[in-house]
Parts: C-alpha cells; structure tokens; sequence
C-alpha cells in the first residue's frame, strides 16, 4: 500500500512540474497595432471605383510561435446605411500580393512582426459616378478578422477600423455634402 500511495504521490508531483513548466514556457499573442497604421492610400481608381489601402503591423507579443492561418477585410456598408456605393474587402500579406483573394497562412515567431494589408474598394451604384456616390459618404467600420493558433486552441480575432467619410472624400479630392 505504501508503494502505490508513493507511485501516486510521484505521479501528482510530475503532472505538477509538467504543468509549472508548461505554464512558464508561455503561449501565442497576435497584437495588431492599429495606432500605428497607416493612412489609407489610393491604390487604384477608374471611372466606378476606388480602390484604397491601409497597412497594420501585426505583432506576436507572446513567448511561443503563431500562425495566422486565415484573414478577411470585412468592410460593413449595408445599404440600409448607405446604397450609393458597393464595398468589398480583401486581405494580403505585404509584399505578396495575390489575385485569387486567397490568404496564405504564415508563422509569426514570437516577438516578430508582420504586416497585413486591409484593401477596400467602392464602386459607385444607382448609375451615380464615382464621385457623386462619395460626396454624400458616411462613416463605416471595416474589420480585419484573422484567425490565430499556436500553443491555445484556434480561434479568430477582429481588429477594427473606422474609415471616416471625412478622411475617405479628402483623400478622392471629393466634396463631402452633409444632409
């Protein structure tokens, strides 16, 4: 009886050290530092459209390895808010640019950065041109969803921005008219 109340007594103790160490060794933190994007950028326009772009630094603060298996640029319009203008949104990685609108995953070592590309192009709707459809712009949030793993289980994470209808007409050369 003594031998396997010692056996469990050392059992409890390995399963304890394990779990200190574990806990010691720390886990994933995927931090997106949006104070410091940039300002949104022109990166395409034609008669229709507007194609801009804003670049988050994604910092991994934590003590072990990440991956950010997947991201989307969600841009939220509805038209219910404001129906001269469609929105649609994409995510990249900088410097890899892809047509296919697919987002290839990456692995993010701790302390390490990588930045990410949020593009949002608006295209003018109800035979309204391009700048037309901007001038009556109001404000939306686009959000940058990603989805993370490391040593915790996946799960995804959203990191907001507001592009204001102030900063968006400034930045087409727009008037903005407010009713």
């Amino acid at each position: 009886m003594e031998i396997l109340a010692g056996a469990v007594i050392a059992a409890v103790i390995f399963v304890l050290l394990i779990a200190v160490y574990l806990k010691n060794r720390g886990e994933e933190k995927v931090v997106p530092k949006l104070e410091s994007r940039t300002p949104f950028k022109i990166e395409a326009r034609d008669e229709k459209s507007l194609t801009l772009s804003t670049t988050i630094e994604f910092f991994n603060a934590g003590k072990q390895s990440a991956m950010i298996v997947d991201a989307i640029c969600h841009p939220q319009l509805p038209f219910e808010q404001y129906d001269g203008i469609a929105v649609r949104g994409k995510a990249e990685r900088e410097g890899k640019p892809r047509e296919d609108d697919y987002f290839e995953a990456l692995v993010l070592e701790h302390q390490e950065s990588v930045n990410l590309i949020a593009k949002v192009t608006l295209t003018a709707r109800k035979n309204l041109s391009l700048e037309e459809a901007l001038s009556h712009m109001v404000d939306f949030p686009i959000e940058f969803i990603y989805r993370e793993v490391g040593r915790n289980p996946m799960h995804w994470s959203i990191a907001r921005i507001i592009l204001t209808a102030e900063e968006l007409t400034k930045l087409a050369g727009v008037k903005l008219i407010k009713e």
